[in-house]
């Protein structure tokens, strides 16, 4: 783990999902999976690769194994009720018994944990960069979902229009959270302007 006074990025280090992980298949509610190979991957190429096998074929608990070289660790899953119907699976963070969806193993970490476990050692990357800068990728992630769920073109829209199975409410939200970061925007850059000189 870090030195005193330094925070590691969350995102240089792995992640476990457990949605993701159902997503891909490699775990199967209601089914046990044998030996499956699982890859972690940035811009460069691999980071790290191990295997987890998993047995969830309780109704309310379940459990995983993830190797990963000197990594052995075995995590405890359960299952709650949905309001309307199925059930959720969760992450029993291995240090503080609680229900989380996202594992996490910092860089220098030798075991997965939920983000409060690390506390004040790690953060997010947005927590590095400035109201500028998390206004951009604020703007950036919003507009890449709405894409993605809608199958839009990117490039054809500054805001896409709803995904047909969006709620109007959810999509309202996501609006006015995009139009909040594009004011933070325009302050941040009109501020830099009227430091360099630029009166409007």
């Amino acid at each position: 783990m870090p030195r005193t006074g330094y925070r590691v990025r969350l995102e240089s280090g792995l992640k476990l999902d457990i949605n993701e992980l159902a997503r891909n298949r490699l775990i199967r509610p209601g089914a046990a999976t044998g030996l499956v190979v699982i890859r972690w991957t940035s811009d460069w190429g691999e980071i790290a690769a191990g295997t987890i096998t998993a047995d969830m074929r309780g109704t309310d608990w379940g459990c995983l194994h993830i190797r990963i070289d000197s990594v052995d660790q075995r995590i405890i899953l359960v299952a709650r009720p949905r309001h309307f119907g199925g059930r959720q699976w969760f992450f029993v963070c291995p240090y503080l018994n609680r229900r989380c969806h996202v594992l996490w193993m910092p860089p220098g970490a030798c075991s997965f944990a939920c983000r409060q476990r690390w506390g004040q050692q790690v953060a997010y990357a947005s927590q590095f960069h400035d109201r500028i800068v998390r206004a951009h990728w604020g703007m950036a992630r919003i507009h890449a979902r709405l894409c993605n769920i809608g199958g839009f073109n990117p490039n054809e829209w500054d805001f896409p229009p709803k995904p047909k199975w969006m709620r109007w409410r959810t999509y309202n939200r996501a609006e006015e959270k995009f139009d909040r970061y594009g004011a933070a925007l325009n302050e941040g850059l009109m501020g830099a302007a009227i430091r360099l000189g630029f009166r409007p």
